[in-house]
Parts: C-alpha cells; structure tokens; sequence
C-alpha cells in the first residue's frame, strides 16, 4: 500500500473524498515553501491561529467553508472544484473536514518540519498507517 493510500484509509477516505485528499497533498506540495507557505497564507489572511492549532497537538480548531475560500482564493476552490466534478460548496465543506486532519497528520510532533514537508510527511504517514 502506497502512503497516500495509507492517508486515505486513516482518514477513512472513500471515492470523491480519495481525491480531495490527494488534492490536497498537491496543494501543500505547490505550496510556496509547502506547509510552511501555506502557514503563512493563512496568517496572512490573519487565520493563523486555526491552522496553528492543526500542527499543535491539542484540539483542531474548526474552518468555515467561507474562510477556506477567503485563504485559498475562489479561483483556486472552483478549479480544484470543476477538476473533481463537484460543486464549490461541496468541495469547500470537504476541504474544511479534511484539511485540518490531513495537516493533523503531517505534524504529530506539533510543529512543522524542516526541509522538504511532502516528502518527509510522506515517509511519517507511511509509518503511521502501515501498522
């Protein structure tokens, strides 16, 4: 089973939802400075503090379908939308169960990684769920 396979069936990822979370492992990934580019797109957004509390190791604070679109650009939501067959308001309200539990787990220690986030991440993930 590849990582991101593994990813999927942690999170208990079926069908559309599969897809999305691989979306979302690209959109990390193309991140300017990965995770920690998309740290700061956040806080620019002055949404730091919710996906601070995704990397830290207590509870996720919750994301509106609003506030995704407000960080991520409507351009890029109706994108990824049309490039999964689903509505905006479909994917945003995925995204906004997803995000905050696959950043969960590409941070167990409660920070960031140092370096190449995917790929480290990948490897973590890959060690988590193979068990």
């Amino acid at each position: 089973m590849g990582i991101l396979d593994g990813v999927k069936s942690a999170l208990g990822g079926g069908g559309n939802q599969n897809d999305i979370i691989s979306e979302i492992m690209k959109l990390i990934g193309g991140q300017s400075g990965g995770l920690a580019g998309l740290v700061q797109l956040f806080t620019s957004k002055g949404m730091g503090d919710i996906i601070s509390s995704w990397i830290g190791t207590g509870n996720n604070l919750p994301i509106s379908s609003g506030q995704l679109t407000e960080v991520l650009g409507s351009d890029t939501i109706k994108n990824l939308a049309s490039k999964l067959g689903i509505d905006s308001n479909s994917l945003t309200g995925q995204l906004s169960n997803l995000l905050p539990q696959v950043i969960d787990k590409l941070t167990p220690d409660g920070k960031v990684p140092e370096g190449d986030i995917l790929i480290k991440g990948m490897d973590l993930l890959g060690g988590l769920f193979s068990k």
